[in-house]
Formats: structure tokens, C-alpha cells, sequence
């Protein structure tokens, strides 16, 4: 258990609908969303690529890999956070999105921080 604690980055998220960009007539539905990563371990990490897994309406599903994260792949102290805004469109009103981001330890070890899965959805669409 202890092992587990030393290696340890909590990811919450935040999301909202962009009725400025999106066009929901024809199927176009934008969002941005912002991540938080606190490193909650003993031991820097940095983010070294990430692994979304994105579900439309329709049950289709997109593998996005990459490495970093906007251009960033920063490395969270203990006790810190680091925090990006992003953005995804979809083709139906409502989306999931969850993965997981490959953390290297300062000490050399490799772990995964899962992103939990959150919804994007226009106000009003889910009761």
C-alpha cells in the first residue's frame, strides 16, 4: 500500500460546452475541458504521454496516443499541480472521454495516472 502511495497523480476534470463554436444543426458539437494533475505521491512524476479513449452518442470510439499534453510534458513535484485547458468536437450531442496519462518517476519508475471518466454534453440534454 505504501508503494502504491509513492507513486500516486490524482486527475480530476472540468468540462463546458461551447454553443459560440459549435453548429449542433449539422452535428458539430464543441467542447473544452480542463485537467487537473496532482501529484498525491511521494515522488516527482513527469507526464510523459496520454491515451484518451473517446466514445461519441453512436458508441463510436476514438484512440487518441500522443505524447504530452498540449505541447507540455511537465513534471509535478509532491504536493503540486499542473493544469491544462483542451477542446474535442462531436458529431452527437453528447460524449465520454477517459484514459490514462504514462507517468515517469524521478527514480526511474513507470506508472499510469487514470483519468476517470467524465461526460460532455450541451446544458439541458441529460435529465
Amino acid at each position: 500500500m505504501a508503494e502504491k502511495k509513492r507513486y500516486e497523480v490524482t486527475v480530476t476534470s472540468r468540462s463546458r460546452f461551447m454553443p459560440e463554436d459549435s453548429d449542433t444543426r449539422n452535428g458539430r458539437y464543441v467542447h473544452r475541458y480542463t485537467i487537473t494533475l496532482t501529484n498525491t505521491g511521494t515522488v516527482a512524476a513527469q507526464l510523459m504521454t496520454r491515451h484518451w479513449i473517446i466514445t461519441d452518442e453512436n458508441h463510436v470510439i476514438q484512440n487518441v496516443r500522443g505524447l504530452g499534453v498540449i505541447g507540455n510534458q511537465p513534471v509535478i513535484e509532491p504536493g503540486t499541480s499542473f493544469e491544462y485547458t483542451s477542446g474535442t468536437i462531436f458529431s452527437t450531442p453528447l460524449g465520454t472521454m477517459r484514459g490514462t496519462y504514462e507517468m515517469h518517476a524521478a527514480d526511474g519508475t513507470v506508472f499510469e495516472a487514470e483519468i476517470p471518466e467524465f461526460t460532455l454534453t450541451p446544458p439541458r440534454v441529460l435529465h
